[in-house]
């Protein structure tokens, strides 16, 4: 497998933030992934590193397999039936197919969905279902902590702090995908993938979000997927290029915007000319 984390050198963010070096431990390792829905390919030949604490950015248009790749690192082909995945996954050097406990690898591995999925209950049960059903028998009190923590990392705390009884589903569409990310962060996951996060919010929510995003990256590995090419050059440190159903290819993201690209397709679908 071609070790992209140890062949890229330490690199600065655009916004200055130092990006996780060459030295930084690979947390999820991809290598000659295929994924099929019955006939249908829908991603072949992947083989890629993600490092520890990086944002991992991959854009590329519609049908090009980038959710078809988060869909394989979090095991949702038990739930499909025309749904299969070959190939080699390692998240934190334990193949995910040697995880009995597949709620387990969820939770550690965070979702964040394109719309946002309210769970018909109160703001503050949306949050605290999954420490809850975890087991972990928190107290009143240490559970009102997760829940108030949650919601200030998701940047929501100071709208809904009044109203946590109330029903999170009548949320404005930005704060219920903001209550997702609170949701997701419930779990304390070591890796987070948002899935075209701001494709139902306002741009203003989105510049929020996205300054969530920045400060997360101190505690855990992001996957970002997303359409707005300009979304991945203001968060990833790297980022992959995906189209039709191939990674065409990885590089630091600064110098991916810069036209330091190994694949004339890349620089045409960054510059806009199809996609």
């Amino acid at each position: 497998m071609v070790n992209f984390a140890l062949q890229a050198k330490e690199d600065q963010h655009p916004d200055g933030s130092a990006a996780p070096g060459s030295d930084a431990p690979v947390q999820l390792a991809v290598n000659k992934l295929e994924i099929r829905y019955g006939g249908m390919v829908a991603l072949s030949g992947v083989s890629l590193d993600i490092r520890q604490n990086e944002i991992f950015g991959i854009i590329g248009p519609a049908n090009s397999g980038k959710t078809s790749f988060l869909n394989a690192i979090n095991r949702m082909d038990m739930m499909r039936s025309n749904m299969t995945v070959t190939g080699d996954i390692h998240f934190n050097g334990v193949d995910i197919r040697q995880w009995r406990n597949v709620y387990a690898l969820r939770r550690q591995i965070g979702v964040v969905f394109p719309l946002p999925v309210g769970l018909p209950m109160t703001i503050y049960d949306n949050v605290a279902l999954a420490p809850r059903l975890s087991g972990k028998n928190l107290s009143r009190q240490a559970l009102d902590d997760l829940v108030e923590r949650c919601l200030r990392r998701a940047a929501l705390w100071d709208e809904v702090k009044d109203r946590l009884n109330s029903l999170g589903s009548l949320l404005s569409g930005g704060q219920q995908q903001r209550l997702t990310i609170a949701r997701a962060l419930s779990q304390e996951p070591k890796m987070l993938m948002l899935d075209e996060f701001s494709i139902a919010v306002d741009p203003v929510t989105t510049m929020r979000i996205e300054d969530v995003l920045k400060e997360l990256r101190q505690e855990m590995t992001i996957i970002l997927v997303t359409n707005l090419v300009q979304q991945a050059q203001r968060l990833a440190h790297r980022t992959a290029f995906f189209l039709n159903g191939e990674c065409v290819e990885i590089g630091e993201t600064e110098a991916l915007f810069s036209g330091q690209v190994k694949d004339s397709r890349t620089q045409d679908y960054i510059e806009g000319k199809f996609g």
